[in-house]
């Protein structure tokens, strides 16, 4: 497949490193993006050099969620969202493993290999639920996030309701969920969404460094059983 709106690269210690690249839409998701992640997903859990995946964004954002400009192409004209977007031509990476994993993001726990999101800045709606159907999550300091959805006149989406109580509690996923309000990567860790929030100096080094040990040090059967 031709990316056009991601990255894909694995380096030599079998870290792959997955970018969403649409920097200056703020790394927005688009179903062309959906379409390459997921192919690109599915072709580093088939391919035996990788050990971990690193998920990030390029340029100073993670995701801010789904890109309304895309969006309302199809608000303000006929054409049918469904029929354009086509998911059953997608790669289905993590499917047939449990059926209950054969759906949009919950696949991601039918994969072989962890998978680490790397949040470099800011993580909003699909990419907050994107980042919590991860493995580990890292963000940098300052990092702003939300699941906007409220605001939006939208229901949690992608599982979140379901998620977030059982990675952050009760109280806090409510708390995020019912007001839709920004909270940063320090307020993040507290609540147990993220694993560590490290300085935008030292956050790739970390990231790296994090990644590299898991594939050097950690037997991949370990790791998928696990």
């Amino acid at each position: 497949m031709e990316l056009k709106v991601t990255q894909y690269e694995i380096n030599a210690d079998g870290v792959a490193t997955v970018r969403f690249d649409r920097p200056n839409r703020g790394n927005s998701w688009t179903s062309r993006m959906n379409a390459e992640y997921r192919w690109i997903m599915n072709e580093a859990d088939q391919d035996p050099a990788v050990r971990v995946i690193v998920l990030t964004g390029a340029g100073r954002h993670f995701s801010v969620g789904a890109d309304h400009k895309a969006l309302d192409f199809y608000a303000e004209g006929d054409k049918d969202y469904v029929a354009s977007v086509n998911p059953e031509a997608f790669a289905q990476p993590g499917h047939g493993v449990r059926p209950e994993f054969d759906h949009e993001l919950v696949w991601h726990w039918g994969l072989q290999k962890p998978v680490i999101a790397a949040i470099n800045g800011a993580c909003a709606g699909i990419a907050v639920g994107i980042a919590g159907f991860c493995d580990l999550r890292y963000a940098v300091a300052g990092a702003k996030l939300t699941t906007a959805t409220a605001r939006l006149g939208l229901p949690a989406e992608y599982g979140l309701s379901w998620l977030l109580p059982r990675l952050i509690g009760v109280t806090h996923a409510a708390d995020v969920l019912l007001t839709g309000r920004i909270f940063t990567a320090e307020e993040a860790y507290h609540m147990g969404f993220v694993n560590a929030v490290f300085t935008r100096e030292e956050f790739d080094s970390r990231i790296s460094e994090i990644a590299t040990s898991i594939a050097r040090t950690v037997s991949p059967r370990s790791a998928r059983t696990t």
